[in-house]
């Protein structure tokens, strides 16, 4: 048989993470089998094997794409803005959260309802798995890092109360796009715009007028 070349293989491995999402997303991680996987991606039972160690390395792959989703448009914000509010640093993330589909780690498109559903799964895997545990509280420290780090920024501009401890707000942060995340997806909060809306209101520097339009 033929070697596969690195772009193929990449292909393959995509194709087995896609199959696997739609499982996980549908039936859940604990429903789900490497068999069920193998048959969903239309592979031989022994194929996923090729490119997974377990179904542990499938389940952290995918629980990457859905946090990256969420986190990275916020820590881009971060990184470049001197005077972000909070509200402008929950906005950035709802932004990528609303839209129908969005780019993996390889550049594939996926659906960002699959992810959204595995995203929620994987906090009970945190209690149990402790590579994901792991993988977790590292990813958690580096956004919190970014967030509090922008909200000193917004301090210095003035667009963030010198009262609030940066830390404690990149949390609030953290929790408000948690939160959000775990609504849309138990209990059907679609309303991205409105949301969105409502935390600029609730959380707009006193000192700054509302200038939105009426």
């Amino acid at each position: 048989m033929p070697r596969l070349t690195p772009e193929r293989r990449e292909a393959k491995r995509a194709e087995i993470v896609a199959a696997a999402r739609r499982c996980f997303s549908r039936d859940g991680f604990h429903q789900t089998s490497m068999p069920d996987i193998a048959a969903e991606a239309g592979v031989s039972a022994g194929a996923p094997y090729r490119y997974f160690a377990s179904k542990d390395d499938i389940i952290l792959a995918i629980a990457g794409d859905a946090f990256r989703l969420i986190f990275t448009p916020i820590e881009q914000l971060a990184a470049g803005a001197t005077g972000a509010t909070v509200a402008d640093l929950v906005a950035a993330s709802l932004k990528a959260l609303s839209a129908e589909t969005v780019t993996d780690a390889a550049g594939h498109d996926v659906p960002v309802e699959e992810l959204l559903r595995c995203a929620v799964q994987t906090w009970s895997e945190l209690l149990r798995n402790d590579a994901a545990h792991a993988h977790a509280l590292e990813g958690f420290e580096s956004v919190r890092g970014s967030i509090a780090g922008a909200l000193r920024r917004g301090q210095t501009a003035g667009t963030v109360a010198p009262a609030v401890d940066p830390e404690h707000g990149a949390r609030v942060v953290m929790g408000l796009l948690h939160g959000f995340l775990l609504q849309r997806v138990a209990f059907g909060l679609t309303d991205t715009v409105g949301f969105n809306d409502d935390i600029q209101t609730l959380l707009q520097n006193p000192g700054r007028p509302d200038t939105r339009p009426r």
